[in-house]
């Protein structure tokens, strides 16, 4: 597959470094909150318009796997984005996370406050991880360019799609 023109220099840099502070976003959130399902619960109790979606679910037996999930899901979710490899297929399950956030925070029609009239930072951090996979972000000075390369990945469909 031949590569995209990835535009200018200043553009490549602007996505790079994009990839790079969202990458460094989720990882944070991943250190900030690792083995605290606490975190997770807290959140999960106080939802306000989706609460009969959400508000269950901290007593629930599947406190665990979604405290592990959302705990791992941010870890690999920054080393993808930091490293450039497998945006593709990490970046949607970013911002299916990001979406979840936004109807959590929701008290319809505001999020999380007054500030914020049906957008916050999710939709946007949403918006912009949906130009990294659409900028083909891995490729620019990322793992994905150099791993596309590779025989191997060539012959393969789906590693093919994966650093496409």
């Amino acid at each position: 597959m031949p590569d995209v023109d990835q535009g200018s220099k200043a553009e490549r840099t602007l996505i790079f470094v994009l990839r790079l502070s969202l990458g460094w976003l989720f990882l944070w959130a991943a250190i900030n909150h690792f083995g605290d399902s606490g975190y997770v619960a807290g959140f999960l109790s106080r939802t306000k318009t989706f609460h009969s979606v959400y508000g269950g679910l901290p007593r629930s037996a599947w406190l665990p796997v979604i405290s592990f999930c959302v705990e791992y899901g941010h870890l690999l979710i920054g080393l993808s984005l930091i490293s450039g490899l497998m945006v593709r297929a990490s970046a949607p399950f970013a911002i299916l996370l990001m979406l979840l956030y936004w109807t959590g925070h929701m008290d319809f029609p505001y999020i999380d406050n007054v500030n914020n009239l049906l957008i916050d930072e999710h939709v946007i951090i949403a918006l912009a991880l949906g130009l990294l996979i659409v900028r083909r972000a891995g490729h620019v000075w990322g793992l994905d360019g150099v791993v596309a390369r590779l025989d191997r990945v060539r012959q393969s469909v789906g590693l093919r799609w994966l650093t496409a």
